[in-house]
């Protein structure tokens, strides 16, 4: 769920700073309703449901059959507002924890409208935790190749250094040759 607490920041945010909930956060609420949908009806990630899977592969985009009586369906559905609703509250919880930060990066939203991640950094600091970003590892910007414990996978870098080859880091591209 903490996929949807981050679609859920800037509705959460809103109402927590300006007392209401704009539009804006349509396109994070359909994503996480379909998230929480797939979660109870098809992965089984529920307990009231189960572990069963109501996903029919063979069915079109455009079925009306749902192979689960209306009973199921009335289930699933309040299982899918008491997900989302967690998330919701868990996601206005910790924003509360950071009110502080929230109202200095709204008032740099309300200048700015758009942040970035160095903007984020400028005004409330760094991540508390290290993590390589995808931005990162698609620009390469990845220093290290981290080591693999031999036992549990073979780390073929420090196979072919033990060997005797090397692998050097071109200057002009992310990609490593021998």
């Amino acid at each position: 769920t903490d996929e949807m607490c981050m679609a859920l920041g800037g509705r959460a945010a809103e109402e927590i700073t300006f007392g209401k909930i704009s539009t804006g956060a349509l396109s994070d609420l359909e994503r996480i309703t379909k998230m929480a949908y797939s979660m109870v009806s098809i992965y089984g990630m529920n307990d009231k449901i189960g572990n069963v899977s109501f996903y029919d592969s063979k069915a079109s985009d455009y079925s009306f059959n749902k192979p689960y009586s209306e009973s199921t369906a009335q289930t699933i559905d309040e299982e899918v507002r008491n997900i989302i609703s967690e998330a919701y509250n868990r996601t206005k919880k910790l924003l509360l924890e950071k009110k502080e930060e929230l109202e200095i990066v709204a008032q740099q939203l309300l200048e700015k409208e758009i942040l970035f991640q160095m903007d984020l950094e400028k005004l409330i600091g760094k991540r508390p935790f290290d993590t390589e970003t995808t931005y990162q590892a698609y620009t390469n910007k990845v220093d290290v190749i981290p080591e693999l414990p031999a036992d549990i996978i073979p780390n073929p870098v420090a196979q072919e250094q033990n060997e005797g080859s090397s692998y050097s880091k071109s200057d002009n591209e992310g990609n490593y040759s021998k």
